[in-house]
C-alpha cells in the first residue's frame, strides 16, 4: 500500500476518532510460532502508534524475532467502526516512564487524586519501559455503511453481477 494511500485513510474523520481511543489490539507471532492478540493502550502520535510495556513483556522476545504486527481499533457498538492496521515494531528501551504511557492511561476515570496516586505507583514499580512504535505500512478502515470487509466486498460485487445478467 502507498503512503498517500494509508494518510488519506489515516485522515478520515471516523479513522482520527478511532485513533484516538486508548486501547488497540497487537497482534503478532510468538517465538513458538502460533499467533498472540493482546490489548494494550496506545497513543497516535501524527504517524505512529506508540505503546509502551514492561521491559520483561514476553511479547518483546517476539518482536526482536519478528517485528511484523497488525492493530485493531475498534467500537463496542453495532454496527462496529473499525480500523486495522499492520507495520512493523520498532523497540526503544527508556530510562523511567514515557510520556506516551502516562498520555495513553490519561483517558482512563480518575480523580485527580487517584490519578496522582496511580502516577505515584507506576514511577515506583518501572524504571524503564520499552516504547513500541509502529508506523502504519498498511491501513483499512471498516465503518459497514461505506466501507465493508474485503470478502463482503467481493460478496456485494457479485450480487451485483447476477441481478445485471
Amino acid at each position: 500500500m502507498q503512503p498517500d494511500e494509508i494518510a488519506e485513510i489515516l485522515a478520515r474523520p471516523l479513522s482520527q476518532e478511532l485513533l484516538a481511543r486508548d486501547l488497540t489490539r497487537l497482534a503478532y507471532v510468538a517465538k513458538d510460532g502460533t499467533p498472540r492478540n493482546v490489548p494494550i493502550g496506545f497513543t497516535w502520535n501524527g504517524s505512529e502508534i506508540v505503546m509502551c510495556t514492561a521491559p520483561n513483556a514476553p511479547k518483546l522476545h517476539a518482536l526482536r524475532h519478528n517485528p511484523m504486527v497488525a492493530l485493531t481499533i475498534d467500537t463496542e457498538v453495532h454496527p462496529p467502526k473499525i480500523l486495522l492496521l499492520r507495520g512493523r515494531a520498532e523497540l526503544d528501551l527508556v530510562e523511567g516512564i514515557p510520556e506516551e504511557y502516562l498520555q495513553a492511561n490519561g483517558t482512563y476515570e480518575m480523580t485527580p487524586e487517584q490519578r496522582v496516586e496511580w502516577e505515584a505507583e507506576i514511577r515506583s514499580l518501572y524504571d524503564s519501559m520499552v516504547r513500541i512504535v509502529v508506523t502504519p505500512t498498511w491501513a483499512k478502515l471498516i465503518d459497514f455503511e461505506t466501507t465493508l470487509p474485503s470478502a463482503v466486498e467481493e460478496l456485494v460485487r457479485r450480487r451485483a453481477e447476477r441481478r445485471r445478467a
